[in-house]
C-alpha cells in the first residue's frame, strides 16, 4: 500500500469519526430541545459569531507563521495559513492536538524544506503560544471578574486576583527572559530555546487575541444573557478542562464546564451552536483543503517546492 492509499485511508476514518462526534453530541438531546433553542438565536448574533469564530482561525494561522520565522524557515503566509487550517480544523475536533494537527503539518511542511526537528520545534513553538494565551486571557479574567473565574476552583476574590497577577506575571517572565536570556530554558529534561523579545511578544498578543476571538463567538451565540468578560472567564475555565480531560475537541466537557459557571445563561442550543460554528464547520473545509493539497501538491510538485520554498 503506497503513501497515497494510507492518506486516503486515514482521511476516510477522520471523516467517520467526525460524524460519530458530531452524532454523541447531539443525540444527547431532543430535536425539539435543540431546534428551538438554535432558533432562538438571533440571525445577527449567528453572523457575527461566525466571524468571530473566523476571526480566531486567522490568529491561529499567525501561530504558525510566526513559528516559521522562529525555525528559521519564514514560508509565504498562504502556506503558512493553508497548513495551519487545515491541520487545527481536523485536530481540534480529533483531539491530542500535537499528535492529529501535528501529523498534518508534518505533511505540509516536509514537502517544502523543513526537517523533523524543524518542524518539531515549530509544533513546541505554537503549543507555548497557546498556553501564553490561555494563562494571559485567564490572569485579566480573574483580575477583572473574580467572582465568575474562582467560582469552580472554590477561589475568593482576594485569591482570584493573586492568582490572576501571577497569570500576568508568568507572561511578563516569558517576555523579559526572550529580551535578557539567548539560549535554551531547561525544565526537567524539557528544552525550549527562546524566541526573540519580538516574537514572544506577538506569541502573547496573537495567543490572547484568538481566545478573546472563540470567547466573543461564544457570547454572540448565549444571546447576551451574560456578559462578554463573564463568558470569556467561563470559556478559559472550560477549555482548560477540556485541555486537561483530552477528550477530543473538549466534547461535553467544554459545554459542561461552561453550563456549570454560568448557569442559566448557557442554553443548551446555544452551546451545541458554539460546537457547530467553531468545530464543525471548519472540519468538513479542513478535510476538503486536505485532499485539494494533495492532488494539487503531490509528489510531482514536492520538488520544485522544495527549491523555491518561498
Amino acid at each position: 500500500m503506497n503513501r497515497t492509499h494510507i492518506l486516503h485511508a486515514l482521511v476516510a476514518v477522520a471523516v467517520l469519526l467526525a460524524g460519530w462526534l458530531i452524532y454523541r453530541t447531539l443525540s444527547q438531546y431532543s430535536w425539539q430541545d435543540i431546534s428551538g433553542s438554535v432558533a432562538a438565536i438571533p440571525a445577527a448574533s449567528f453572523g457575527l459569531a461566525l466571524v468571530f469564530a473566523a476571526c480566531s482561525y486567522l490568529c491561529l494561522t499567525l501561530f504558525d507563521f510566526l513559528a516559521l520565522h522562529y525555525v528559521g524557515k519564514p514560508l509565504s503566509y498562504p502556506r503558512a495559513a493553508l497548513a495551519s487550517f487545515t491541520s487545527l480544523a481536523i485536530g481540534h475536533n480529533v483531539g491530542v492536538a500535537a499528535l492529529s494537527s501535528g501529523a498534518v503539518r508534518y505533511r505540509f511542511y516536509s514537502r517544502w524544506g523543513l526537517d523533523g526537528e524543524e518542524i518539531a520545534k515549530l509544533i513546541v513553538f505554537c503549543g507555548v503560544t497557546v498556553g501564553l494565551g490561555l494563562v494571559t486571557l485567564a490572569g485579566l479574567c480573574l483580575i477583572l471578574l473574580p467572582g465568575t473565574a474562582g467560582r469552580i476552583a472554590g477561589l475568593g476574590t482576594a485569591a482570584s486576583v493573586t492568582l490572576g497577577i501571577a497569570c500576568l506575571v508568568l507572561g511578563a517572565t516569558y517576555l523579559a527572559l526572550a529580551a535578557f536570556v539567548r539560549g535554551e530554558l531547561k525544565v526537567k529534561g524539557w528544552r525550549f530555546a527562546l524566541p526573540t523579545a519580538r516574537l514572544a511578544g506577538l506569541q502573547i498578543l496573537v495567543g490572547t487575541l484568538n481566545f478573546a476571538c472563540v470567547a466573543a463567538c461564544l457570547h454572540q451565540l448565549l444571546g447576551g444573557k451574560a456578559g462578554y468578560m463573564e463568558t470569556t472567564a467561563a470559556y478559559v475555565v472550560g477549555n482548560l478542562t477540556a485541555l486537561v480531560s483530552h477528550v477530543p475537541g473538549g466534547l461535553g466537557v467544554l459545554e459542561a464546564t461552561i453550563a456549570f459557571l454560568l448557569g442559566g445563561s448557557a442554553s443548551i442550543g446555544a452551546l451545541i451552536a458554539f460546537r457547530v460554528v467553531y468545530f464543525f464547520i471548519p472540519l468538513p473545509l479542513g478535510l476538503v483543503s486536505l485532499l485539494a493539497s494533495e492532488a494539487l501538491l503531490g509528489s510531482n510538485g514536492d520538488a520544485g517546492l522544495r527549491e523555491n520554498p518561498n
